[in-house]
């Protein structure tokens, strides 16, 4: 909490330093918390790819019918992995697995070696290979979330609220969790990572607003629930809001969401696992209240 307090007012001034120093001090945090590990399963491939490669996190207690969480990182759309540290990205799908969840954590490819929509396409890959194999790893597919952070927020987006890039069955997803997702693509001079944008999106700032995900919000998206830092990335809480503005204007009901005061970019998907548990709360409350119709 020192660190986050220190480095959030100048989250901006060197954001690739801070990311490494958040995620670095929260990997400790998680090493000294000594949780109960669940069933992992590790390096399954869902494609031909070497980074079209998922790990699995079982609840241990067995059981059939239950519910599954796909996880998507971030990285900027030209970086990350599935595991960035031995902690850290797998402290989200440790968590919902202790709550009864199955969880699914998936890499996907990356820039340059693959343009939008491309990871969009991963993505779907994933949620075919899950729902394939819901009936070994005792899910029920009516019962899928996809939540993802970052880049990984933006891939997750354009998967789940744009109907070209999903089969002809439909999205088959429960409902979507974004965490600062930057879930509209840009190049603007603030956004420090325009470059690596550019990288996955293209030089063509014409096309981006059909690229983004938000932009194809419709009154039939998936049930969505939406967080955000109060130390952000340039331009994610904008974009955040307006994810939650276009669901609420579409479906004539705004979505819950989750303003994480104190926290980064890096911590608010560091610290789920935690003694903290604000944010994991109130995903698995949204959870329940998307899978009862409330």
């Amino acid at each position: 909490r020192q660190l986050m307090a220190e480095l959030g007012p100048r989250w901006l001034e060197n954001t690739a330093v801070h990311v490494r120093q958040m995620t670095e001090a929260f990997s400790g945090v998680h090493r000294d918390g000594n949780r109960e590990k669940q069933i992992e399963r590790r390096d399954i491939a869902y494609g031909a790819h070497p980074r079209q490669v998922l790990d699995v996190y079982l609840p241990k207690t067995g059981g059939t019918g239950r519910t599954a969480m796909i996880f998507v990182h971030g990285g900027a759309f030209t970086e990350g992995h599935r595991n960035r540290t031995d902690e850290v990205y797998g402290n989200v799908l440790r968590y919902v697995a202790r709550h009864g969840i199955v969880g699914v954590n998936i890499g996907y490819r990356l820039a340059d070696d693959a343009q939008f929509p491309e990871a969009t396409h991963d993505i779907a890959a994933a949620v075919a290979w899950t729902q394939e194999h819901a009936g070994e790893l005792g899910i029920d597919p009516e019962r899928m979330f996809l939540m993802g952070h970052s880049a990984g927020g933006a891939h997750v987006a354009s998967y789940a609220y744009d109907k070209r890039w999903q089969p002809a069955r439909g999205h088959g997803l429960a409902g979507v969790i974004i965490v600062s997702g930057r879930v509209r693509a840009d190049s603007l001079p603030e956004n420090t990572n325009a470059r690596r944008v550019e990288a996955y999106y293209g030089t063509d700032s014409s096309t981006y607003d059909d690229s983004s995900g938000v932009t194809h919000v419709a009154a039939d998206s998936p049930p969505t629930f939406v967080a955000w830092s109060q130390y952000e990335n340039a331009l994610i809480d904008v974009y955040c809001t307006e994810l939650v503005w276009r669901l609420g204007i579409a479906k004539r009901r705004a979505p819950p969401t989750c303003y994480c005061l104190g926290h980064n970019h890096t911590s608010i998907i560091a610290h789920i696992d935690t003694a903290e548990d604000v944010l994991g709360m109130a995903i698995r409350k949204f959870i329940s209240a998307t899978l009862l119709g409330t």
